[in-house]
């Protein structure tokens, strides 16, 4: 039987991807005067940390890692100036929490701790989470399974008790490695309180 339901942040409970988009190709642009274009950022930079993104960009030969330090910092500053003045109250995910408050839920993330849980704070959401596991919180970001074995252990369950909702391929890759169910969704608008219901019952009818 489900018991938790641990949720990626960017794409499943918020719709930042725009937010990182716009942000690191900002501090791109101000910094060493390019940036990544739409398609190219969906299919290959998507759900990965910005550090991981940068290294991808020096090893295609675009990115010197000197400029590294600057970028970072510059991306992390605009992406919490751009939350405190689009993010809003979701109403939508708050039926959703609270409406399933008999299960436990972590919030698992690829993002750094401070633009996690002020993402989460602004939509409404923190409080619903038993905690959080950030990029920071782990020694290898997702694909890695480590932040999911991490609140599995946490929460004392089994994988088989738990219910991963992500939707970038990294984040399936690492709900899958974990062993949990896991319920694959296309983006934020899919998570609604009446699919992640409609999937745990599947999941607890199905399962062994």
């Amino acid at each position: 039987m489900i018991k938790a339901i641990l949720y990626d942040l960017d794409g499943v409970l918020v719709d930042a991807t725009e937010w990182h988009y716009e942000s690191l190709n900002s501090a791109l642009h101000e910094v060493v005067g390019f940036t990544i274009n739409r398609d190219e950022h969906i299919k290959t930079f998507n759900g990965l940390p910005t550090m991981a993104k940068m290294e991808i960009l020096n090893n295609q030969g675009r990115l010197s890692k000197d400029k590294f330090d600057i970028i970072w910092e510059k991306k992390q500053e605009k992406t919490f100036e751009v939350i405190k003045n689009t993010a809003t109250i979701d109403p939508n995910k708050i039926r959703l929490h609270q409406n399933t408050n008999f299960f436990m839920k972590v919030c698992v993330t690829n993002s750094i701790r401070k633009s996690a849980l002020l993402m989460l704070k602004k939509t409404g959401q923190l409080e619903f989470m038993d905690f959080v596991i950030s990029n920071e919180d782990v020694s290898i970001p997702k694909p890695s399974s480590e932040g999911y074995d991490m609140a599995i252990k946490k929460l004392n369950i089994t994988p088989k008790e738990c219910m991963i909702i992500e939707d970038s391929p990294k984040g399936i890759e690492a709900a899958i490695e974990s062993k949990s169910h896991v319920y694959e969704v296309s983006g934020y608008n899919e998570v609604t309180l009446e699919n992640v219901l409609t999937k745990i019952n599947y999941y607890n009818t199905h399962s062994q």
